[in-house]
């Protein structure tokens, strides 16, 4: 079991250019990629895409990429040759042409306009496929393993409601028993139906309520649902829709329960049973 919450990040080097893959995941109901790759590396985002995919199925991943190549490796400075000979042409024939003298001073050609130019240097990102590609794998490794360790605890904290749950289940088992025991007597309602008018006493004051039919069928349903959930938190593969999808059964057969036996003993399990089952969907709604 997996989380859907998580983070990962490596970092590959290559001639002094450092390549960075930072990859965090959230909640999300699908997969929802949002990734910021650099201009260099644009050829090979469908690539990472299909990567990502292969290895994650549920939630929101932000992905940034950044590239940054050492010192003087970005850019670099040019001399305009033509435009440099044009000058030292021109120099040369003023001076002949006028008598000048004086040597020409390199400096002088230093302080001349555009005469020098910076250069943004061309990178050819296949030569860096391998170095962030690795880098990719390494940081989505840490990615997985951060959503596994959050996973195990999400599972621990369920596992403790799903106690809860199937101890509900036999209590309710028990109190389904009597019911049906009650329901085999020949009594009717004074409404004239097949309901049960069942009254309790605890000394002080009578109470009286209505069973509405059998809940044997609803108890067992329930405990078979309780049982295939501890089945689902032992699977490998992602479980958190199958998850989703029991929990609405459980819900359900609760509800049937406490509409056809409004006893208070009754109505005390599944309050608690209801209780237990949206525990577990909060931490289902973090899990893959």
């Amino acid at each position: 079991m997996k989380s859907m919450t998580g983070y990962g990040e490596a970092a590959h080097l290559i001639r002094g250019t450092k390549i960075t893959v930072q990859i965090r995941s959230l909640n999300h109901r699908h997969l929802d990629l949002q990734l910021r790759v650099p201009r260099e590396y644009l050829a090979f985002e469908e690539e990472i895409r299909k990567i990502i995919r292969e290895k994650i199925l549920r939630g929101r991943i932000d992905l940034f990429i950044n590239r940054s190549p050492a010192k003087g490796q970005a850019h670099r400075l040019e001399l305009d040759e033509e435009l440099f000979g044009q000058y030292l042409q021109s120099i040369k024939r003023a001076k002949k042409k006028y008598h000048l003298g004086g040597e020409l001073d390199v400096s002088l050609f230093a302080r001349l306009p555009d005469l020098f130019h910076v250069r943004e240097v061309e990178v050819d990102g296949a030569s860096e496929r391998q170095s962030l590609f690795g880098a990719l794998e390494t940081a989505l490794e840490k990615l997985q393993q951060s959503r596994e360790r959050e996973g195990r605890r999400l599972k621990a904290d369920m596992q403790s409601q799903l106690i809860h749950l199937r101890r509900i289940s036999v209590e309710l088992r028990y109190r389904a028993t009597e019911i049906g025991l009650r329901l085999q007597k020949p009594s009717v309602s004074p409404a004239g139906n097949k309901n049960l008018l069942v009254h309790e006493s605890d000394g002080s004051n009578g109470t009286a309520w209505l069973i509405k039919g059998d809940i044997n069928e609803e108890v067992v349903r329930l405990k078979g649902h309780v049982m295939v959930l501890s089945q689902a938190l032992r699977e490998r593969e992602p479980v958190g829709k199958k998850i989703d999808f029991l929990l609405q059964e459980v819900q359900r057969e609760l509800n049937t329960i406490s509409s056809k036996v409004p006893q208070l003993a009754v109505v005390q399990l599944v309050l608690e049973g209801k209780e237990r089952v949206e525990k577990i969907r909060e931490q289902t709604q973090n899990i893959e």
